[in-house]
């Protein structure tokens, strides 16, 4: 199964990681690469350099960040091939918050969270009930 573990936040404009954290989340990512499980990840910008559109009553609307709501913002993610929800959990327990807290001191780093979620493949399809299945046979994956 394919997981995204996303890591919350919104680090303020300008802020940098130091090279103690970059050390210690690259010796993380070793160990996820040499364990095989792996896929993908990346760090995100702060929100105050991003943008939303946002849909509403058939209208479209461009909002510029900073985004209020920083805990529910994802500040980055890794995507895992694993065996199961629990393996993920133990990966998630292993991402070095400490070198984090030490970095960015305050309520920026004070609680942090990793949100874990399986992709939505095909196969996920075939655990549901037939009649929240798609009948069109289309899935969110590969579009």
């Amino acid at each position: 199964m394919r997981v995204m573990l996303m890591i919350k936040g919104d680090p303020e404009l300008g802020a940098a990681p130091s090279e103690e954290l970059l050390a210690a989340m690259g010796r993380y990512n070793d160990e996820l690469k040499k364990a095989g499980v792996l896929l993908d990840l990346a760090g995100l910008l702060p929100s105050a350099e991003g943008r939303r559109v946002k849909f509403s009553g058939g209208n479209r609307a461009v909002i510029d960040g900073p985004f209020a709501e920083s805990k529910e913002l994802i500040a980055g993610y890794w995507i895992l091939q694993v065996k199961s929800m629990d393996e993920a959990v133990e990966w998630a327990k292993r991402v070095p918050f400490e070198a984090l807290s030490r970095i960015y001191p305050g309520e920026y780093s004070a609680v942090r969270e990793i949100e874990i979620r399986q992709l939505f493949e095909p196969e996920v399809l075939t655990h549901l009930p037939s009649a929240t299945r798609p009948a069109s046979g289309r899935y969110l994956t590969g579009l």
